[in-house]
């Protein structure tokens, strides 16, 4: 989208020369000539989303599916580590650890899970 912009910019200055010159051939009022201005601007945005396939839409899709799946993850672990979900569930996460985290449902003190999470974070955006 933002490669886009440089010539969706070039065809809106043109798009409105053509028109400013066709409203003054017909005797177009501004409202009019305003109105078939963006009526062509939208006509040609969309092509050039077609033609490079690139549809805002599309960047705002996975946010649509990741927030939600999220939360639902979020509220999942939080119903395993409070033992909402029963005393077994919660006696497996307290003794089902490994390497320096063996009991998960205990603090991490070393901070090693929420950086090295957070950095995997960053890298994925950054890529």
């Amino acid at each position: 989208l933002e490669n886009l912009q440089p010539e969706i910019k070039e065809l809106a200055k043109r798009l409105r020369y053509e028109v400013s010159v066709r409203g003054k051939q017909l005797g177009w009022s501004e409202k009019v000539a305003r109105f078939h201005f963006s009526r062509n601007m939208r006509k040609v945005v969309t092509e050039l989303y077609v033609r490079d396939n690139c549809h805002p839409f599309k960047a705002t899709l996975l946010l649509w599916v990741q927030i939600p799946m999220w939360v639902c993850v979020s509220l999942a672990l939080r119903n395993c580590s409070i033992g909402a979900l029963g005393s077994a569930v919660q006696e497996q996460f307290s003794s089902g650890g490994a390497l320096w985290f063996t009991d998960l449902t205990a603090p991490d003190s070393t901070w090693i899970l929420p950086v090295s999470l957070g950095l995997v974070n960053l890298l994925v955006v950054e890529v």
